[in-house]
């Protein structure tokens, strides 16, 4: 047993050093070219509340229209749909699989409201089978999807993010990083 332990010990710093050596190294955070962002509709739930919540570790927060400090950017997320629809269907008529739709229409630009990411469409498509006898089931697999399609929504926002230039910026070097989402966790 100990000669195992022993091997075992031995082989952990030779795998260190082999993905050390290959040049793996863990994902690391995307960085974003502004310091202030507000995002409207402000804290409205959903895509909106999530992506200020993750926002707000990175980059501060501002009140859109508060009389204080203006944001560099305002994140207008424009619409927020959900929608379920029947693809397929048994001999008898039976619904046997939908396909679950979620759609995010978004702008960026400054507070003075020069358009810096033009309206833009982020959707996720995900099918789910039913079964009558499971119904329960089902409808907790569905929110388990929607919420990882908004998960998936907000990730995709956040690269955007970090993608585009600010007017007059150079280079694409940061203000802030943005750290990788946390899998949703099951309620």
């Amino acid at each position: 047993m100990q000669r195992r332990s022993l091997l075992a010990m031995l082989a952990l710093p030779v795998a260190l050093a082999t993905l050390a050596g290959c040049g793996f190294k863990l994902r690391t955070s995307q960085p974003l070219p502004f310091s202030t962002i507000a995002v409207t509709p402000e804290k409205s739930g959903g895509v909106a509340g999530d992506l200020a919540r993750y926002l707000g570790d990175i980059v501060r927060p501002v009140a859109p229209g508060a009389g204080g400090e203006l944001p560099e950017v305002i994140l207008d997320i424009l619409q927020e749909g959900r929608e379920k629809l029947v693809v397929g269907v048994n001999a008898s008529g039976q619904v046997r699989e939908f396909e679950l739709r979620m759609r995010v229409n978004f702008k960026l630009r400054t507070a003075k409201g020069v358009e810096l990411i033009a309206p833009s469409v982020i959707e996720q498509r995900r099918s789910i089978s039913f079964n009558e006898s499971a119904v329960l089931a089902k409808e907790a697999e569905e929110v388990l999807l929607y919420r990882d399609m908004q998960a998936d929504i907000v990730q995709q926002l956040l690269r955007r993010l970090g993608a585009f230039k600010m007017p007059g910026q150079a280079s694409a070097l940061p203000a802030a990083p943005v750290p990788p989402l946390p899998s949703p966790a099951p309620e």
